[in-house]
């Protein structure tokens, strides 16, 4: 057993989806600075190139203009990558919509713009990308595909986001099931679902309620970047190449 390497992730190539901010930062930031290769994607194209300028002060990260909630934005990035035919060691959905209206009001159009970003997308995103992922694949060391979902996908949520809560649940159904048609093949498929941290999501939320950060979680606080870029370095490393069909609550106790 070589611990030093068991958590490395040195030339790994690895594409995090709607990184230019958020959860999504926080785990583009972990990769780069652990040593990977990091594409990272977001709908802005100003905002991703700030981003990754950023982000490169640590290692090397290629900024990326993508609306993966969109078939076009999809056939573009796997282009830009490609096509599949150069490897991929990960794949991290992280990119997502959320809409909030009470259950009376809630608009269609609210509910299939969360839906095609959030589960849409991320299923047809993965899917082009299978062959990127099989060039990498070996039993000693699979390719990784990690969905980020939500504590909300676990529990009800306090706010009314339905489109929001189902499709993380759906999120976090789909990362079973593909967990278990690709293990034969040696890629993995797990997903994290996080609790409160400090991102313009949850902020819009804590500022509507007049919430107390602290009393969200029996932990007393929110998550933080090493939180969330912790979680994303074992699932990507050989510490975490036996785990598959995983959904891990990243949320302080909060689903607990």
């Amino acid at each position: 057993m070589n611990v030093e390497s068991l958590f490395s992730v040195t030339g790994k190539r690895v594409v995090v989806t709607g990184a230019s901010r958020g959860i999504g930062y926080m785990i583009a930031e972990g990769l780069v600075r652990a040593g990977a290769v990091v594409t990272i994607t977001s709908r802005k194209a100003g905002d991703c190139e700030v981003a990754a300028e950023q982000l490169s002060r640590w290692g090397t990260c290629h900024p990326l203009a993508s609306d993966v909630g969109t078939a076009e934005g999809r056939a573009a990035l796997v282009e830009h990558l490609g096509g599949g035919r150069e490897p991929l060691h990960a794949l991290i959905n992280n990119a997502g919509a959320t809409w909030g209206a009470p259950v009376d009001d809630f608009p269609v159009a609210g509910w299939d713009k969360v839906l095609a970003v959030n589960l849409t997308g991320l299923s047809d995103l993965t899917r082009q990308l299978l062959p990127a992922l099989r060039l990498t694949a070996t039993p000693d060391d699979p390719a990784r595909v990690i969905n980020i979902g939500s504590v909300d996908g676990l529990r009800v949520s306090d706010w009314e986001n339905y489109a929001y809560s189902a499709s993380k649940a759906g999120v976090h159904m789909l990362t079973r099931q593909l967990s278990k048609r690709l293990a034969v093949e040696h890629i993995t498929v797990n997903a994290i679902a996080p609790g409160p941290f400090p991102t313009k999501m949850i902020a819009f939320a804590l500022e509507a309620d007049d919430a107390d950060a602290g009393s969200l979680t029996p932990m007393g606080r929110l998550g933080q970047p090493d939180d969330m870029a912790g979680a994303v370095l074992f699932l990507c490393s050989r510490a975490g190449r036996y785990l598959t069909g995983t959904v891990i609550p990243v949320d302080g106790g909060m689903s607990a």
